[in-house]
């Protein structure tokens, strides 16, 4: 991971984003020869900003969850803030990791990145054990720590980032045999998620992987020849399991099924469809009096349509395109490859998931749970997502 190996990693990634970067008004010459002798002053005002478009955001989901949960919440528990004090305090702990993460030196990351995979893997298992693993749903996705529960898939998308990074910072992914330990430790993660299952978050690590091996130097033989059996497995996976069967047949056409498979997006429907383009007003909600299940986590872009509007809708989805041009912007001006990749791990993940989530409520795709970033009901999402902010952070930090 010496400076002098940069240029060879930041060409395939410039080569990737090139006309974007121009587009943008990036600096052409992203060198780190010509970073270091150019302070860039205000840079750290920049990377201040991110911090506060973060917590802004985070801030904004917690009073979104209250007005989504507030109702259910009473009923179920007594408490209408329920959902809203478990989420301030994983909020504190992701502030206090976006503040920390950043005097952490990344090389330590990058030296115990087979120990952080290995610990993915055993939390990805002992979801399995009994007494331990927590069911909801018909799915066992949590870990009970007995103050409160830990979902091991959040940890592990992470986790295979920085793994991948690494990977990628010795060799490029231009050969398939360069590509092998990351295809294998990808399947084993894979497989895992889907054991629980999960196959939402299972299509979302492979699509951050994909995007990894495509930044790292991936051609385009390699690509396709991944695609073909990506797009048998999956339908071969909604065939195995009758509920996605149905879930695809309602995404095709819910109305076929209004008080089955196809009643929540036909309440999303209504959400987005009534808020119109100012919405109904904050806390207004009508879908949240339990007729939009989820609202308060996958289903929460729905209740922001509803009460903002297409105006709220879209400055959301504009903070997302913010936080990812950042991600961008700090990946290509990392002063070496192990950060560069990891930041580009960090960001994929955030568009990926972002896309999944907004595409699934508008009813673009066929309907799987995965939270929105920063915003949805989840602590060890929240907490994760943060810290991977703190990640972009100590790479920006590195070289202003």
């Amino acid at each position: 991971m010496k400076n002098d190996g940069i240029s060879r990693g930041k060409a395939g990634f410039r080569k990737r984003f090139g006309k974007m970067e121009n587009a943008l008004s990036l600096k052409n010459d992203l060198s780190v020869a010509v970073v270091n002798k150019r302070k860039i002053v205000s840079f750290k005002g920049k990377e201040l900003s991110i911090v506060f478009i973060t917590l802004a955001l985070v801030v904004f989901g917690i009073i979104m969850q209250y007005s989504a949960s507030c109702y259910s919440a009473e009923r179920e528990t007594g408490d209408s803030f329920f959902y809203v004090k478990k989420q301030a305090v994983s909020a504190i702990v992701g502030l206090v990791a976006i503040l920390l993460v950043p005097k952490l030196k990344l090389k330590y990351l990058f030296k115990a990145r087979y120990i952080i995979l290995a610990v993915a893997y055993v939390l990805l298992a002992l979801v399995f054990v009994p007494g331990l693993g927590v069911e909801k749903y018909g799915a066992r996705r949590w870990i009970n720590l007995g103050f409160t529960t830990l979902q091991p898939s959040e940890v592990a998308k992470f986790a295979l980032v920085i793994f991948i990074a690494g990977e990628l910072s010795k060799k490029s992914a231009v050969t398939f045999k360069n590509m092998l330990p990351i295809l294998i430790a990808t399947a084993i993660m894979c497989v895992l998620i889907m054991l629980e299952p999960n196959m939402s978050i299972t299509m979302c690590v492979g699509a951050v992987m994909l995007i990894m091996l495509f930044i790292g130097g991936m051609k385009f033989k390699h690509f396709a020849a991944f695609a073909v059996p990506i797009a048998v497995l999956i339908p071969l996976m909604i065939l195995l399991e009758p509920y996605r069967l149905k879930r695809l047949m309602a995404f095709l056409d819910p109305w076929a099924s209004p008080q089955g498979e196809g009643y929540q997006l036909i309440q999303s429907f209504y959400a987005l469809g009534s808020g119109g383009f100012f919405g109904v007003g904050l806390f207004n909600s009508r879908q949240k009096y339990l007729f939009l299940p989820f609202a308060e986590s996958d289903f929460i872009f729905s209740i922001i349509g509803e009460e903002l509007g297409f105006v709220g809708s879209f400055f959301v989805i504009a903070v997302f395109v913010l936080i990812i041009f950042y991600g961008i912007r700090t990946a290509l001006r990392a002063e070496d490859r192990f950060s560069m990749f990891l930041v580009a791990g960090i960001t994929a993940i955030i568009a990926v998931q972002s896309v999944i989530n907004i595409a699934v409520v508008s009813g673009s795709i066929p309907p799987t749970g995965l939270p929105l970033p920063f915003v949805s009901s989840g602590g060890s999402s929240l907490v994760m997502f943060m810290s991977g902010v703190g990640i972009m952070r100590s790479v920006a930090l590195s070289h202003t």
